[in-house]
């Protein structure tokens, strides 16, 4: 029934698709698995009455996209969905926080995703993500579907494949005909020390002796 719903989901879509449709996903972990989450997805529609009939479209319907998204071990926040006028596109936006990474499965909107955050030795951790295959059909054309994942990892990154990275940032792109039967997103970190005593901590300390055994001696003298 899901595989169903979603393929009538992407029918309607290609109906008035004149553009590139949009996913973002923007997730900051942090050490002990838990973390945030920001969606947004968006694309072109032809006409102010097809924007009006998109807003009834299951991913577009704040009601249908909190089910979707609803979980006991996931916190729902924001949930926008807008039609700008300027460049007639239609946009849903979601926040959601999480205890664990790994809970992110038990949503429905996540089925068959398989996040993964552990433990692989003493001194590193990996996390992964599988992009299902997404179907098509329908004159879509592939390389329209334009997919973006952005992770900011909690450590220093040791190995990953993500297109580009800046600091502990990952990101990211692919189109539907390059996701073909799937893909697994992933890296490898050493995580930050939770109570690591900053650098300037240390500074500051030996820089306040300095300074009372310089009035001490003086005082002495």
């Amino acid at each position: 029934m899901k595989n169903i719903k979603a393929t009538l989901t992407i029918f309607i879509i290609s109906l008035f698709l004149s553009g590139c449709l949009n996913y973002e996903q923007i997730t900051t972990l942090n050490i002990d698995g838990s973390g945030d989450m920001y969606i947004h997805y968006w694309f072109k529609v032809k006409t102010q009455q097809d924007s009006l009939v998109m807003a009834k479209v299951g991913i577009f319907s704040p009601d249908s996209i909190r089910k979707e998204y609803s979980s006991k071990h996931l916190k729902i926040g924001n949930i926008n969905v807008y039609t700008d006028q300027n460049d007639s596109t239609i946009h849903a936006k979601i926040e959601l926080t999480f205890a664990k990474f790994d809970s992110l499965n038990s949503a429905s909107a996540f089925k068959d995703v398989n996040f993964s955050f552990k433990r692989t030795d003493k001194t590193t951790m990996v996390f992964s993500q599988f992009i299902p295959p997404f179907a098509t059909g329908f004159g879509i054309n592939g390389q329209l579907f334009k997919i973006t994942y952005v992770y900011y990892i909690p450590g220093e990154i040791l190995s990953h494949n993500a297109m580009s990275r800046s600091n502990n940032k990952l990101t990211w792109e692919y189109t539907l005909n390059q996701i073909g039967t799937g893909k697994t997103i992933a890296a490898t970190f050493r995580p930050f020390k939770l109570k690591e005593t900053p650098v300037w901590i240390y500074a500051a300390a030996f820089s306040v002796i300095c300074v009372v055994i310089f009035y001490l001696f003086k005082k002495k003298k």
